[in-house]
Parts: structure tokens; C-alpha cells; sequence
């Protein structure tokens, strides 16, 4: 009866370890991706997914223009996404899907770099699924802008990187390459991974001697040199352009540096499990190498950003450095995993009972658990209609309000010149159904043909009010004197044109007020 039993569970464990390799991507990836789509579409698009929708829904050529005079480095971006709004329209959800089916591939491979480095499947499951409970990476899964491709792109490049480096053949290296040009393309401070990455190879340059290292070497220049011929063209526009994109962020301090964690997470309870589970893997026996070489993979980006920052132009922002999360949930799974063998080889030395692994399986299970439990409060935060811009662009409201009072001929006046980051124009456009579009008022060029993500302001306002009887103003902030708060001679052409508002209505980030030159004087 055993060997028959024996004979029963011989096919079903077969089934079961080959079962068990995808199931290491698979699970992170199909949780990220649970995750990253729950109430996609609730939060209200913000300045920088509006820019990323005016971009990608120009004409290609119309786009390629523009990005010879702004926002370059995210230009690998735009045309991605200019292909799939082609295909798939662009809703808030079809805008933001590309960055959910990112993350998910960020968790996939994050899973699999942990299970490559410390050759176990615990720690790689457990590594995807705490990398899908971070609340910053949920915050731009859900975001029509590059981080999340970004984030993925360097996390496949780390496991085609260990690949590479284990074999390395062009089959190999070509990859990586490729994962790299992506990430440099679509966002060029992701470059700075390149200084992680150093901490994969050293380890293998130290112990190769010979022609396998000269082999090794050739195939990291010439994979090198390949990743600067693809990405200097976007380095060469986005340096002339940085200044105009950049300019508002300030130099690092030591103490940002220090408590860099809590923004990166989104939470500092989150990043102290993190570290809790880091520290766990650096003490523990097995495998203190690799959690090493993983600590170093998600820090040395950090401080060489945090360093090139103190230069003309500063790069350190959160979510400019996201593609670090995923080193760090590897690192985080190798604790788990290194706290699970240390339960299960404590047992009885040379074998294993099934109870004690199982025990072993549960604390890990717990432990991602709690991970996930102390997300959730910031995780519920990032799904609100005026989340991502913590409800001071209500570009949706805006426009229910205009729609609801519209009739033709109506204008439309909105911040513009030093203010026209705020996106207000293109973001109320967005949201107004398809019949209501009100004329641009003190607009001298469009922003297409000035090829620019802005138009270009009229210099004489009283020229450029449009032949109808009202406008719509918005401008920035709460105000009882939506007047006072644009440009002298915008505020004195309107008042001639429409007389004084007769409607204001704050928002909360902006004010609506409707001129009616009709009931001017009465």
C-alpha cells in the first residue's frame, strides 16, 4: 500500500514542481495587477497625465516636433502611449492601463530576481507580493505617466543582467541591453541604476580569470556602449531642456537623504517592514552575499542621484527614483526566505519534516501579511477622485460646471504664461463632453503650433477675446476676486469685454467664474 501510495504521489509532486516555477512570476503579477486596476479610473487625471495625454494623442509627427523643445526625456514614452490610444482610446483607464501591466511585469521580475539570488521560491513569491503592496508603486500603477515602465524596464534589466553574468552569450546580453535603453529612453535619471547594477557584476569579475573574463568584459562594453549610442540623443535634448523642466526642485539635503524611505514607499511604516526584513536577510547565515549585492542595488542609485543633484540641476524626486522599490522588495523577500530556511533546516539536520516546512510556510505568509495590513491605510489614499493631485486640480468639477452652463460661443480663459504648467486648459478640455468647447481666450498660437506642450499667451489681451458674449474664467486657488488674480491686462480686457463676474465659485485648488457681457450693465 506505501509503494502504491508512493507510486499515486510520484506524477502529482512532478506536476506540482513544474507548476511551482511560474507560479513564482505569476502570483506578484496577477496580485499587482489586481491590485494596480482597483478603482483605476476614480481618481481625476492630474497636470502631468494631462501633458502625457495632450502628447500622445498629437500626430506622430506633431509630437516628434515638440519634444525637440520640451520634455524629450519622456519622449520614448509618449510615442508608446501615442500607439496605444491609437488602439485603445483614451479614457482615464485606457491611458493608465499601459502603467498597470507595467507593474505587474516589475512584480514578475522582482520575484524572479529573488529567486535567482537566493535560490528560493519562498523568498521570490514573497518578494513580488510585498513589492505589489507598496503604496507608492499602487500610486503610479495608476498614473498615465513613464514611472512604472521605468520601474519594470530596470527590473527585468537586473535578472537579465544575474542571466548574463552566469552565460554570457549576445542571446544574453541583448536583453538587458534592450530593458536599459527602454528605461534611459523613457526616463533618463534611471540611468542611475547602472551604479546598482555594479554590485551584480563585481562579484563575478573577482572570481572569473582569464579568457572567461576578458569574455565577460567585452560583452559588458560592448553592451555598454550600445546603451550610450541609443540613449545620447535624448541625453543631448533633455540637458538643454532640463533647466525648464527641473528648475523648481532644489537642491538635497542630508536629511531628505536620511529619510528618503517614507516618501519612496509612500509610508514609513511600510519602509521600516521593509528594512526590518533587509536587516533579517544581512544577519541571517546562507546568504549574506546576495543581500548584500541587493542592498547596494536598491541604494547606490539613491545616493549617486542625491550627489549629481548638488550640480546645475537637481534629480532628486521620489518618483524619479521608484525603479529602486523592486531591489528593495528583493531584498526584503531574500529575509523572508532566509528566515524560512532557518526554521525548516533547524528541524532535524539533513531532512525536513513536511510539518516544519508547512510551519515555515505560514510565518512566511504572515509576515507578507502584516506587510500588507500596514499598507493598507496609505493604500486607500491613492484611490480617491482628487488623489493624485490631493484635490487642488479639479479639472472634472470644472468642467461639469462649464458643460452645465454652456452655450456656443462661450470663452474661455485659464492661466497661462508662468502658470501654464498647471495644464488647467487641456485638463478641463479633457473632462467637457464632445459639443461643449468654449473659445481660448488670450491664446496668440496654440500649443501644437508652437510645438510645445503650452500655447503661446497673446501680447495684447484685448485683442484676443473671441467674438462671443461671456467667458468662463478659471483661475488658480480659492478667490472671492477671481480678477485680481490674473495679469493686469488680461483682468482690464475682460472687464471691458464682460463686465464683472457675476457667477464665482471656488473649488478648493481653483475658482470657475462666469463674465456676462449681456447682464454687464444691468
Amino acid at each position: 500500500m506505501a509503494s502504491g501510495d508512493r507510486w499515486d504521489r510520484g506524477p502529482v509532486l512532478r506536476l506540482a514542481r513544474k507548476a511551482a516555477g511560474p507560479f513564482v512570476w505569476l502570483a506578484p503579477a496577477l496580485v499587482m495587477l489586481t491590485v494596480g486596476a482597483y478603482r483605476l479610473g476614480t481618481p481625476a487625471l492630474w497636470r502631468d497625465e494631462v501633458a502625457s495625454w495632450v502628447s500622445a494623442t498629437r500626430t506622430l509627427g506633431d509630437l516628434l516636433r515638440m519634444l525637440q523643445h520640451v520634455d524629450a526625456s519622456n519622449g520614448a514614452y509618449y510615442v508608446l502611449l501615442h500607439c496605444w490610444t491609437t488602439l485603445f482610446g483614451d479614457s482615464e483607464i485606457s491611458l493608465r492601463l499601459p502603467s498597470v501591466l507595467a507593474m505587474a511585469g516589475a512584480a514578475a521580475f522582482t520575484a524572479l530576481t529573488a529567486e535567482r539570488l537566493f535560490g528560493g521560491r519562498v523568498a521570490g513569491v514573497c518578494a513580488g507580493l510585498l513589492f505589489a503592496m507598496v503604496p507608492l508603486i499602487s500610486r503610479y500603477a495608476q498614473e498615465a505617466r513613464s514611472y512604472a515602465l521605468v520601474t519594470c524596464a530596470v527590473a527585468a534589466a537586473g535578472w537579465f543582467l544575474l542571466r548574463a553574468l552566469e552565460r554570457p552569450t549576445l542571446g544574453r546580453w541583448a536583453p538587458y541591453g534592450l530593458a536599459m535603453a527602454v528605461a534611459g529612453a523613457a526616463h533618463l535619471v534611471s540611468l542611475s541604476a547602472l551604479a546598482g547594477q555594479a554590485a551584480l557584476v563585481a562579484p563575478y569579475l573577482w572570481r572569473t580569470r582569464g579568457p572567461a573574463r576578458r569574455r565577460l568584459l567585452a560583452g559588458l562594453v560592448l553592451v555598454l556602449a550600445a546603451l550610450v549610442a541609443a540613449v545620447l540623443p535624448v541625453a543631448l535634448l533633455g540637458r538643454r531642456q532640463s533647466e525648464r523642466q527641473l528648475g523648481w526642485l532644489g537642491r538635497p539635503t542630508l536629511d531628505q537623504l536620511w529619510h528618503f524611505g517614507e516618501p519612496l514607499f509612500g509610508s514609513a511604516r511600510v519602509f521600516h517592514v521593509f528594512l526590518v526584513l533587509a536587516l533579517l536577510a544581512l544577519a541571517l547565515p546562507g546568504r549574506r552575499g546576495p543581500a548584500l549585492r541587493l542592498l547596494l542595488l536598491a541604494v547606490l542609485p539613491v545616493l549617486a542621484v542625491w550627489a549629481f543633484s548638488f550640480g546645475p540641476t537637481s534629480y532628486f524626486l521620489d518618483r524619479y527614483l521608484l525603479f529602486t522599490v523592486p531591489a528593495w522588495a528583493a531584498l526584503a523577500g531574500c529575509g523572508i526566505g532566509a528566515g524560512y530556511a532557518a526554521v525548516t533546516a533547524a528541524a532535524r539536520p539533513g531532512r525536513t519534516p513536511p510539518e516544519v516546512r508547512a510551519a515555515g510556510l505560514l510565518l512566511a505568509v504572515g509576515v507578507v501579511a502584516v506587510a500588507g495590513v500596514t499598507a493598507l491605510p496609505k493604500q486607500s489614499l491613492v484611490r480617491y477622485a482628487g488623489s493624485h493631485a490631493q484635490s487642488k486640480e479639479p479639472y472634472r468639477e470644472v468642467a461639469r460646471l462649464i458643460a452645465a452652463g454652456y452655450r456656443p460661443g462661450d470663452g474661455l480663459a485659464v492661466p497661462l504664461g508662468d502658470q501654464a504648467w498647471s495644464m488647467v486648459g487641456p485638463g478641463v478640455s479633457y473632462y467637457l463632453p464632445a459639443g461643449v468647447r468654449p473659445y481660448p481666450l488670450f491664446e496668440a498660437t496654440g500649443a501644437i503650433r508652437a510645438e510645445d506642450l503650452f500655447p503661446v499667451p497673446c501680447p495684447h489681451p484685448a485683442e484676443c477675446t473671441g467674438t462671443g458674449s461671456r467667458a468662463w474664467l478659471v483661475v488658480l486657488g480659492n478667490t472671492a476676486d477671481p480678477l485680481a488674480a490674473v495679469p493686469a491686462d488680461q483682468a482690464d480686457a475682460l472687464r471691458a469685454r464682460f463686465g464683472t463676474p457675476q457667477q464665482v465659485t471656488p473649488l478648493g485648488g481653483m475658482t470657475l467664474a462666469l463674465l456676462d457681457g449681456t447682464r454687464a450693465g444691468s
